[in-house]
């Protein structure tokens, strides 16, 4: 995942006003046909695709249409400065895009590298994990996300060893004391990914041999997790800039076990 924007900000914590408001912000009629069909979502990781962004909701059909299965959206807000409409998901577009017969995978990010009033969220340790996990549930159930459901929360940044054996770990832990281990994932590198699962900090899928592990292909120097559930396999950039849906450019994520951490699937 892997926003930008351009200013930081103070982190503020989501009353229950700000919850009730995305949950309820008026219905985006427009991305729901009146005619549209209800289809059962796929749930086989038979070379589906999910997409993730930020910047804007991109229709449901237009994502249907595309051929992807579905996508990976925020349950953070946005920081300060940032301007993403797609921050927080709602329930209003996540009940569009499941009557699309679209899935949905939830991710934390609210922090990022650079920005000097929230950086990287793993840099807030136990402490901040709990709260950050204590937010992300409260979104993730505001827009219709079960409690079957995992959420994956990210480390958007080359970290190192010596940065996972302090911060990042004790901020898995953090949030595992909220969400439990059974439903935390992580989004990182391969080597962070496993760290992640040799620490136990992250879930298990139901899919034999995969846990909650989102890899990303930037910093893993081609090396694999291999019990990873998604690979996000294009990464967009200024150099290499990825392809462009609802006139915005999408990172895409490979599926790589039968259960990804969709909502639609029964657990």
């Amino acid at each position: 995942m892997h926003d930008s924007a351009a200013s930081g900000g103070r982190r503020e914590p989501v009353s229950r006003r700000e919850v009730f408001k995305y949950a309820l912000t008026p219905a985006l009629l427009s991305l729901v046909p009146l005619a549209a069909t209800l289809e059962p979502p796929r749930a086989a990781a038979d070379n589906i695709q999910l997409i993730d962004f930020a910047e804007k909701r991109i229709a449901p059909e237009e994502i249907k249409a595309a051929g992807y299965a579905g996508v990976v959206n925020y349950v953070s807000m946005e920081r300060p400065g940032a301007h993403f409409e797609a921050k927080p998901l709602t329930r209003e577009y996540a009940d569009a895009l499941r009557a699309a017969g679209l899935h949905i995978v939830s991710n934390y990010q609210y922090g990022k590298p650079g920005w000097p009033a929230s950086p990287s969220d793993y840099t807030r340790g136990h402490d901040g994990g709990a709260a950050d996990a204590q937010t992300a549930q409260q979104l993730h159930a505001a827009a219709g996300g079960p409690n079957s459901a995992p959420i994956f929360f990210s480390v958007d940044d080359d970290i190192n060893a010596d940065t996972w054996n302090g911060p990042a770990v004790d901020w898995f832990r953090g949030i595992n004391s909220v969400l439990g281990v059974g439903r935390t994932g992580i989004y990182g590198h391969a080597k962070a990914c496993g760290w992640a699962i040799r620490d136990g900090v992250i879930g298990n899928s139901t899919s034999a041999g995969h846990r909650w592990a989102w890899q990303t292909r930037s910093w893993s120097h081609g090396e694999r997790e291999p019990m990873a559930v998604l690979y996000q396999a294009v990464v967009n950039s200024p150099s290499n800039p990825s392809p462009l849906l609802g006139g915005i450019n999408v990172d895409i994520d490979d599926v790589l076990a039968a259960d990804y951490g969709q909502w639609d699937l029964d657990r």
